[in-house]
């Protein structure tokens, strides 16, 4: 029995040994095998189109015909420079995102401060200002529509009670500019209203009773304790909103249905995203919408360096 006790040990040794290597290996490759498949479907939906495009971009290709590329170098980059159409998108898509933004993250923050004080139902009201977020493009774009609409929309009727006249909404170039940003900021301001809200209750208590205690009143508590404390959250809001600016597609896709793709019948409210697409999809320049799509690439490459700078620069600052 002890002999046969013994012959037996090296074998279990060995199982608790192979065990033992089968859970350090689990242990230190489990991690990839679960963050593998966001790779593989990026790899799939995200880095080959990415690339595809870019090959693209330096061919005559045209979309009815994807596998004969003619090789054409930057030709549809240089064509962009000289295009007027390609900057008056530029131009648009600035305004428009000027415009959407600067109202949207100011009121967010006002929203946000309102709601970081106790108030009744305040949860009903965290869901509320977040609906206009989880309304779906199509829905908001074709109710403001209506709302703009010329002669019965919701908008001149409060004008006409006001004694101004009517506007065409969508043919005039500023016009058409704001009521296309309005749909922007109704649908994201509760959205960066909730970021602000969380970045302010992390902020320390403390603080504002120091500053209570030093006779700030609540004006003075958000411009000197709430702000400063909000400033990387305020960077990520202003960066985040630019790039979906610069990508702006559905508000005015929609907003003029016969008209859409061309941003009006002047071009006077097309995107870069709406160029792209007319380009791409009506024209069937499958080349030259390659280059537009590589073109705003490299934009909000440039956004986020900027966004690294100054985020460097304010932890520099601390």
């Amino acid at each position: 029995m002890t002999a046969l006790t013994a012959a037996r040990a090296p074998a279990e040794e060995r199982r608790r040994a192979r065990r033992a290597r089968r859970h350090r290996r689990a242990t230190r490759w489990s991690p990839y095998a679960f963050i593998a498949p966001f790779f593989l479907f990026f790899a799939a939906f995200g880095l080959f189109p990415l690339l595809y495009t870019g090959w693209a971009s330096l061919h005559r290709v045209e979309l009815t015909d994807p596998t004969h590329m003619e090789w054409a170098g930057l030709h549809n980059y240089s064509r962009l420079w000289d295009d007027e159409f390609f900057w008056n998108a530029l131009r648009n898509t600035f305004t428009i995102g000027v415009i959407s933004t600067v109202p949207q993250l100011l009121m967010a923050l006002g929203l946000a401060h309102l709601l970081n004080y106790r108030l009744r139902g305040s949860m009903f009201f965290r869901v509320a200002i977040l609906t206009p977020y989880a309304t779906s493009v199509a829905a908001a774009t074709l109710v403001f529509v209506l709302l703009f609409g010329r002669d019965y929309g919701m908008v001149n009727w409060a004008l006409g009670l006001l004694g101004f006249d009517g506007i065409d909404w969508q043919n005039g170039t500023w016009t058409s500019q704001l009521a296309v940003s309005t749909i922007v900021i109704w649908r994201w301001t509760g959205y960066n209203a909730l970021i602000y809200l969380a970045a302010m209750q992390a902020v320390p208590g403390d603080l504002y009773e120091s500053a209570a205690l030093d006779g700030a009143s609540r004006r003075q508590q958000f411009r000197h304790v709430t702000i400063p404390s909000l400033r990387p959250t305020i960077l990520f809001t202003v960066v985040v909103s630019t790039i979906g600016a610069t990508q702006l597609f559905g508000e005015p896709l929609l907003f003029n249905g016969s008209a859409g793709a061309t941003g009006g019948a002047d071009h006077q409210y097309q995107t870069l995203g709406l160029y792209l697409y007319e380009q791409g999809w009506v024209n069937l320049h499958l080349g030259r919408a390659s280059a537009i799509a590589w073109t705003m690439f490299l934009i909000l490459l440039l956004i986020g360096a900027v966004n690294w700078l100054i985020g460097r620069r304010l932890r520099k600052s601390r």
